[in-house]
């Protein structure tokens, strides 16, 4: 970028940094553990979680079903206790080396874990949430989630009267849930059909990066009205991808792009992990983490600008990225 053009950017970036809600109040309510892990608030629940969660579609890519249990065991004894999961990935496999590694040593009862739902529809939803339990050798999620909200119909057909909705309230009141939220990396239009719907969701979850700032922004759309809310904020693909592609493009450090995300008023940001280095970083990140300062959120955005004016980096918005369950059963 021009020195010039740099220069103005970083003074109009300035004038907007109240979308980013940087110093907002979910920050100065985090708590330090020296036992763990950095904790936050999770919107209005009551509960705490760590900053970062493990995100379960990594923890199982490998196929090495010892090491991502050696992995989800060495994240829960250094504090990193909120894992997240979806009844999809993986086909399933990610649901059940997770469930192997929570079922010993009475791990399942330290996590914080939540996992998702591709059905729309009442019964499937019904059969989803039935198999997640399965796998996840347990009687109770913590969190459920519709997952990967991204087409025009999702949100009628979740909300219908015999949709999936009706499933995670009767689930909720049976015990088998404790809280309900949903999910989406798309366009920030897809979630504001959930936010401008009569139910009130403990949580929500979006891609929130150095990038997401200049293209279809969640940050700009829909952060700042998830915070007046006071729901629980899931940050999602600080690095975009485990491609490495954010870093390698945009020269923007891996703890740079992580803190930028951190910084900005979520619960926790969900983290792609697949080996024991990577879990070893993330873990020194959350544990040094400090909020970033307006000047350094202004210069790391003026130097992601030129990389995010296409969204070719952050795939999942540009291309067909995600769950589509329900119309692949149509």
């Amino acid at each position: 970028m021009h020195e010039t053009t740099r220069r103005q950017f970083i003074q109009a970036a300035a004038a907007s940094l109240a979308a980013a809600q940087i110093g907002s109040s979910v920050l100065a309510e985090q708590q330090d553990d020296p036992a763990g892990l950095p904790t936050r608030p999770l919107g209005q629940t009551g509960e705490r979680v760590s900053i970062i969660a493990l995100g379960g579609w990594d923890a199982a890519a490998r196929k090495d079903e010892k090491l991502s249990i050696e992995i989800m065991h060495e994240a829960i004894d250094n504090g990193l206790t909120f894992f997240d999961n979806c009844w999809d990935y993986h086909e399933g496999y990610a649901e059940e080396v997770m469930g192997k590694a929570l079922a010993t040593a009475g791990r399942r009862d330290k996590v914080f874990l939540m996992t998702k739902v591709c059905a729309r529809d009442y019964a499937g939803a019904k059969t989803h949430l039935e198999d997640s339990l399965r796998r996840l050798q347990t009687d109770r999620l913590d969190l459920w989630q519709f997952h990967a909200t991204q087409w025009d119909d999702d949100s009628d057909l979740i909300f219908a009267p015999d949709g999936a909705l009706k499933a995670a309230i009767e689930a909720r009141q049976a015990g088998k849930v404790r809280y309900i939220g949903f999910t989406g990396h798309k366009h920030p239009r897809f979630h504001q059909k959930f936010l401008d719907r009569d139910f009130a969701f403990d949580t929500v979850q979006m891609p929130l990066n150095v990038l997401d700032y200049h293209y279809d922004s969640f940050q700009k759309a829909t952060l700042p009205q998830c915070v007046k809310r006071n729901m629980g904020v899931l940050a999602m693909k600080a690095l975009c991808a485990q491609d490495g592609r954010l870093v390698r493009e945009t020269g923007i450090a891996p703890e740079v792009a992580r803190s930028y995300s951190l910084s900005l008023p979520v619960s926790a940001l969900v983290c792609g992990i697949q080996t024991k280095e990577n879990l070893r970083q993330d873990l020194a990140i959350a544990r040094g983490f400090k909020p970033m300062t307006e000047t350094d959120v202004r210069e790391v955005l003026a130097t992601s600008q030129p990389f995010a004016a296409d969204g070719k980096i952050e795939k999942y918005k540009t291309g067909n990225y995600g769950c589509d369950w329900h119309h692949n059963q149509t």
